[in-house]
């Protein structure tokens, strides 16, 4: 039997009989108002902020709203097990922190942090490219416990060999390739405060701890730091990059490889048959294309198409164990959370992304047992239905 995630809510009732309750909101959609009125606008801008008018972010959380559950009676569900295997991973449950740059805007802890938040509940952490904290270091506060890598695919191809080198060494099992940023959007929030960390060499620290990065270098980082940073943000992302080029992975990396930001079945498709292992049905949490189609609108094609070739990840819109839930239903083996960790972090550190994990898993045991499932194999499209528009 599985962990009791539900549990969660009696921890916090029986705390409260001695006066104490939660030092963040149980409802996560609470987070990021809190977060805007505790931390600077530059910082908060960066998280919350999306692409041109925000409409591809109001999509994804429309698109899960609009989906609604309908709960099945009278089926034993006093012991649930929501574990899941992934990627040929045994994971306490369909959970995983999504890959975030430049947590140490959020917090001086960064993403050392939410890393130890991860391992303590036993959910993957997935450490972005654009860390503020470098790959080991990250690696050595989480112990043994589960961790994948994301890459932001370089320009230079050995620096791109070095990134993937360093991670198999630190440990980190599982490879997640952004593909939906070759180029930075058009973000009015961040352009309203002229507020970019990467031109300030923060979220650059695998970058510039690389020898192959420094080996590009006419002086050390420290002596000249606006140098390293101008030749981090020229290789920082490749437009030019096309399916082929996926090989080049396939040869450095030796563990499961998943695209993220496929949004369309054809390209799922081009994954599966170029060797992938899965996708992450995203669209950066709407930061990269505005209009762009709703995630939680795309993953039933999606699942649909290569769901028994590729294991399909969800993220972008998620806030509650609910959402979750949805997901689930839709195709999804398994869930990324970004910004409401995210926010976890900025308000309390690692402790605040801890709160964040455990209040949605709990969420999510609660309302499996409450519509009827035991455990997340046995939810499916016919859990959902959608609401006339």
């Amino acid at each position: 039997m599985g962990k009791q995630w539900a549990d969660f809510q009696y921890e916090i009732y029986l705390n409260g009989m001695t006066g104490a309750v939660p030092r963040l909101p149980t409802d996560l959609t609470r987070l990021e108002e809190l977060t805007e009125q505790r931390l600077g606008p530059g910082p908060v801008g960066y998280v919350a902020g999306s692409a041109g008018n925000g409409s591809t972010a109001r999509a994804n959380r429309a698109a899960l709203e609009r989906r609604r559950i309908v709960p099945r009676m009278l089926r034993d569900v006093h012991q649930r097990d929501l574990s899941v295997e992934v990627l040929g991973r045994a994971l306490p449950a369909p959970l995983a922190l999504a890959p975030v740059g430049v947590l140490s805007i959020m917090h001086p802890d960064a993403e050392s942090a939410a890393a130890r938040a991860a391992a303590a509940q036993g959910v993957p952490y997935i450490l972005s490219s654009a860390s503020s904290t470098p790959m080991e270091q990250v690696a050595e506060a989480m112990g043994d416990a589960e961790r994948w890598f994301q890459l932001y695919w370089p320009k230079d191809p050995e620096v791109a060999r070095s990134f993937l080198n360093r991670a198999k060494a630190a440990g980190f099992t599982a490879l997640v390739v952004t593909l939906d940023t070759p180029l930075l959007s058009w973000r009015p929030r961040d352009l309203d405060q002229a507020y970019l960390p990467f031109l300030h060499g923060v979220g650059t620290a695998n970058y510039f701890s690389d020898p192959a990065f420094q080996a590009g270098l006419a002086k050390p980082v420290h002596e000249a730091p606006n140098a390293a940073v101008m030749h981090f943000v020229g290789m920082f992302s490749d437009p030019a990059k096309s399916w082929p080029d996926l090989a080049f992975l396939r040869e450095n990396w030796d563990g499961p490889i998943v695209l993220k930001g496929v949004l369309h079945p054809d390209d799922a498709r081009l994954a599966a048959d170029a060797g992938m292992d899965g996708v992450v049905v995203s669209n950066h949490g709407g930061r990269q294309v505005a209009g762009s189609v709703a995630a939680a609108d795309a993953l039933p094609r999606v699942a649909e198409a290569v769901g028994d070739r590729l294991t399909v990840l969800f993220d972008s819109g998620v806030r509650t164990g609910d959402d979750i839930f949805k997901a689930l239903a839709l195709g999804a083996r398994t869930v990324l959370v970004g910004r409401p960790y995210v926010y976890g972090l900025g308000l309390d550190g690692r402790s605040g992304v801890e709160h964040v994990i455990r209040c949605l898993l709990a969420e999510l045991d609660l309302t499996l047992a409450l519509s009827g499932h035991a455990t997340p194999s046995t939810i499916g499209p016919a859990d959902l239905v959608e609401d006339p528009a």
